[in-house]
């Protein structure tokens, strides 16, 4: 995935999203919808910010961003109406419907950068407080629920693009045992150690490891094809190896390992994220099965035949 800011621009005139991509190319990465209908379609995979024309056929601007904030999901990606409409019920409306700001057309190019890179500033700092608290306590990274929200959006943006969706699913070998002869805060210092590398290792801005539960860990790679993936997962079992933490009671060696069950999809429109965590489930108990401390991988054909 990219690491610049992600802007959808809304217009159903063509020439007027090309001025505004001229304005914002450089900076952002940006996607374009012509229509009400696909605006929303478009935004369902959390852009960091949208800029809504007024006058558009069928579904007008004003009805568009009133969808955006009823949705949950969307409630809180910024809205700036960018219009010829410079009438001040107009700028009225804007706001009654949830907008940030509202400029006029023709754009100033230096206001329009200066507008835009301010309200992705707050949304970046609503963004930081809003993620303490999908947080794991314990370990410091992203916590399930968190996952479920990011797996949801990057679920939607790979469908419609047709890329691959990866995940990785990951338990810590024997950790009751671990916990049964160490003791729970050595358990806990534990975790935290396996938890940070694992972060470490998510080196693309969408890349996101998080702490399902207990001593198991989540991965998600968008754009990443099965190849990819188990390079990835061996990557980590390595790195996590050569931490060298000692488990005198691991029946599989004497060190702290992991078991990784990895899937890859391209999703389709007739499969969900469920199925494909739960592919990368079984391939754990698969790898589990084999005597821990090793990799196990298959496409999920369940998602989507394809793959």
């Amino acid at each position: 995935m990219k690491d610049r800011p992600r802007i959808l621009i809304v217009d159903d005139v063509p020439e007027n999203i090309e001025v505004l991509g001229e304005i914002l190319t450089d900076n952002f990465d940006l996607q374009c919808a012509f229509s009400g209908p696909e605006a929303l379609e478009l935004a369902a995979e959390l852009p960091d910010l949208i800029l809504l024309d007024v006058l558009m056929p069928g579904m007008d601007g004003f009805e568009v961003c009133a969808c955006l904030k009823a949705t949950a999901a969307t409630a809180e990606i910024p809205v700036i109406f960018i219009t010829a409409k410079n009438d001040p019920e107009a700028e009225m409306a804007a706001f009654a419907a949830g907008a940030v700001d509202f400029i006029t057309k023709p754009v100033n190019p230096v206001t329009a950068r200066a507008r835009i890179q301010t309200h992705l500033t707050l949304k970046r700092q609503k963004d930081l407080l809003r993620a303490q608290a999908m947080v794991d306590g314990l370990t410091g990274i992203a916590n399930r629920r968190f996952f479920d929200e990011r797996l949801l959006a990057e679920w939607r943006h790979v469908q419609r693009y047709h890329r691959s969706l990866a995940i990785l699913m990951i338990d810590i070998d024997h950790f009751k045992g671990y916990n049964d002869h160490y003791g729970h805060q050595a358990g806990d210092n534990c975790l935290r150690r396996v938890a940070t590398t694992l972060g470490a290792h998510m080196q693309r801005a969408h890349d996101l490891a998080a702490r399902y539960g207990g001593e198991e860990f989540i991965c998600m790679l968008p754009e990443c094809d099965l190849q990819g993936a188990i390079s990835k997962a061996e990557a980590l079992r390595a790195a996590v190896a050569a931490l060298e933490i000692p488990h005198a009671a691991s029946p599989s060696g004497d060190r702290v390992t992991l078991s990784i069950g990895v899937a890859a999809t391209i999703p389709s429109s007739h499969s969900s994220p469920d199925t494909l965590v739960a592919a990368a489930d079984a391939q754990l108990y698969q790898a589990k099965l084999a005597g821990r401390n090793r990799v196990r991988a298959a496409p999920c054909l369940e998602c989507d035949p394809r793959v």
